[in-house]
């Protein structure tokens, strides 16, 4: 099963909404934001490390939201900006691409994947062994609004 458009689905309409990962899989209701099934999260994590994998940015963009904000301390020191911020989705493109630059040989292996209300949690390895946890906040539009990521010292 593959995500149309990088998103977890459409949040809008109806008295009770739902997410579905694509019309006929498995739904969770809404709650005070949304509840993320583990079906819909592994789908998510495997589409994103694939899209990574094959360095293709217009598939790794689709996950995210035009007002994403992203934290890590790779851009801290890739971007040279000691808060590591990288606000919005062009910014975010420009970090990605300086970064898929910079390691030609950049390739995720999953390790585990964690879901809880509006956000998710993927555990992998990247080609020179380090562990990385990237906490991913969703929106209303099930694109990713929110990213921190966490490296393995």
């Amino acid at each position: 099963m593959r995500c149309s458009g990088g998103s977890l689905g459409d949040l809008t309409g109806g008295p009770e909404p739902v997410l579905s990962w694509r019309a006929g899989d498995e739904r969770v209701r809404r709650y005070h934001g949304f509840m993320i099934s583990g079906l819909a999260v592994e789908n998510f994590a495997n589409e994103w490390i694939g899209a990574w994998n094959s360095h293709d940015l217009d598939a790794i963009m689709d996950h995210y939201d035009d007002t994403v904000v992203l934290v890590s301390p790779v851009a801290a020191w890739l971007l040279n900006n000691p808060s590591g911020t990288v606000p919005g989705a062009a910014a975010l493109r420009s970090y990605f691409e300086r970064g898929l630059d910079l390691y030609p040989n950049l390739r995720f292996d999953l390790l585990e994947v964690m879901h809880g209300v509006a956000s998710l949690v993927l555990v992998y390895r990247n080609q020179r062994g380090t562990r990385t946890a990237e906490f991913m906040e969703f929106g209303e539009n099930g694109k990713v609004i929110r990213v921190v990521a966490h490296y393995s010292a």
